[in-house]
């Protein structure tokens, strides 16, 4: 495909103080064929104006969108969305808070070239603290996969979190192709503080059918901050609350489409225990001291019983 377009999708909701920063990390890349859809999530400071003037500025590059009566949809509605008013050829996704280096977009195009058969690319994120203090350390966080291959389903459902150990990757490193979008949306149900773990749910449908390739590289700074979504879930103490509703879900999408899959039931079955089961849970893994390896025979067989 000689020089594709690469649709950007940003969802904001009152982000004033880094949005302009996001768009210039656009306007910078090297790779001169996108376009930037804003989908405004009803924002009520002075972020929708930024948006709007840009599209102003560059109305063939940059569009603005915004749900009816300017409402608040949430973030999966407006990634949805700004899918819809896209035409691109390759889909990648830029939080309003994140930033990517001039060559993102150019790299990550150039590695799918080069792998014809992936639909996703995944890559390493730059956890950027240094942002508002200099003294603080930024860290490269690579995702838990052995990097530069491509991974068939359901390789990284097993690897990666939140079922697997490894590291999972930031929406503003992720690149897919658009065909992913014919059969893959951003789920509607994750809302509120749910939507901590929207792009887990859309991870996990890529997973489980697309051939996916780990980049070593990293193009994208992933802004740490106390008021992004993942902060404040664990400031308010409801990151188990929110962790059972994407199990759950997890549980019935497999459910609803027939997916039989015995590695993710039995590690999905494992990350419930302690939702559904806590007091085996407990005699499992928090008592593993306190009881002998006979106990936790039998606390597996009675389990097994009430399944």
């Amino acid at each position: 495909m000689k020089d594709p377009i690469v649709s950007v999708i940003t969802c904001f909701y009152n982000e004033e103080a880094f949005l302009e920063e996001t768009i210039q990390s656009v306007l910078h890349q090297t790779y001169p064929h996108w376009e930037l859809i804003l989908v405004d999530d009803g924002s009520h400071d002075a972020s929708s104006a930024i948006a709007k003037r840009y599209s102003l500025e560059q109305p063939d590059r940059i569009r603005y969108v915004e749900h009816e009566g300017h409402a608040n949809k949430g973030l999966c509605k407006s990634r949805n969305v700004g899918v819809a008013n896209s035409r691109g050829d390759f889909m990648a996704y830029l939080d309003a808070d994140d930033v990517w280096l001039p060559d993102k977009l150019r790299n990550q195009l150039q590695i799918f070239e080069k792998n014809p058969e992936a639909t996703v690319l995944l890559e390493a994120s730059e956890y950027w603290c240094s942002w508002q203090d200099a003294s603080k350390k930024d860290t490269v966080v690579d995702i838990g996969a052995t990097p530069d291959i491509v991974y068939r389903p359901p390789a990284l459902q097993l690897q990666l979190y939140p079922l697997g150990q490894g590291a999972a990757p930031c929406p503003s490193g992720i690149m897919v192709r658009r065909s992913v979008h014919d059969h893959i949306s951003f789920v509607e149900a994750f809302t509120g503080p749910n939507a901590a773990y929207e792009d887990q749910a859309f991870l996990a449908q890529v997973y489980l059918s697309q051939p996916v390739f780990v980049s070593s590289q990293c193009n994208n700074r992933y802004r740490q901050r106390p008021a992004s979504m993942v902060f404040s879930i664990h400031q308010n103490g409801i990151y188990h609350r929110v962790r059972q509703f994407y199990l759950e879900w997890f549980e019935r999408y497999l459910n609803d489409h027939a997916i039989h899959e015995e590695r993710v039931s039995k590690l999905l079955r494992q990350a419930l225990l302690p939702y559904h089961y806590p007091l085996y849970y407990a005699m499992l893994y928090t008592w593993p001291a306190k009881i002998t390896r006979k106990a936790k025979q039998i606390a597996w067989k009675l389990l097994n019983r009430i399944r």
